[in-house]
């Protein structure tokens, strides 16, 4: 079921896509579609400060497992996204999630298959895959 929605969803984008075919278009308009999302995510700080950065140096004790590693790790990020700040980032992640179809569409991807096998790469690695 997951990979009819996923199908769909990369169909949808190939019968919308008609200014942007080029890959270098779409590589592009990849590009700014992460940076409007970064300027989303950047704007809910400075100008509606529904969340706040504070950021420091990672502070890892000496000795602890792969497993406890996660508990030190900070976002650094306090608040939550108020309700305009969340449709202005989801709306920018559905446009970038739209050229990252059209990227995938052009390459002939599957979105699907690609998501299977990151989970599996990630699966097999366990806690040994650290991002």
């Amino acid at each position: 079921m997951k990979d009819i929605l996923y199908q769909d969803f990369q169909n949808t984008v190939s019968d919308l896509l008609a200014r942007h075919k080029s890959l270098l278009d779409i590589m592009t308009k990849l590009q700014e579609s992460a940076g409007r999302v970064n300027r989303a995510v950047a704007k809910a700080v400075t100008s509606c400060g529904c969340i706040e950065l504070h950021a420091t140096k990672q502070e890892v004790p000496d000795g602890i497992s792969l497993e406890e590693i996660k508990h030190y790790m900070k976002s650094h990020m306090e608040g939550t996204l108020c309700e305009n700040c969340r449709d202005i980032i989801e709306k920018e992640l559905g446009n970038h999630l739209f050229y990252l179809a059209a990227l995938a569409n052009t390459l002939q991807i599957s979105l699907y298959d690609t998501l299977l096998k990151e989970e599996d790469y990630l699966t097999a690695l366990g806690k040994f895959h650290l991002k």
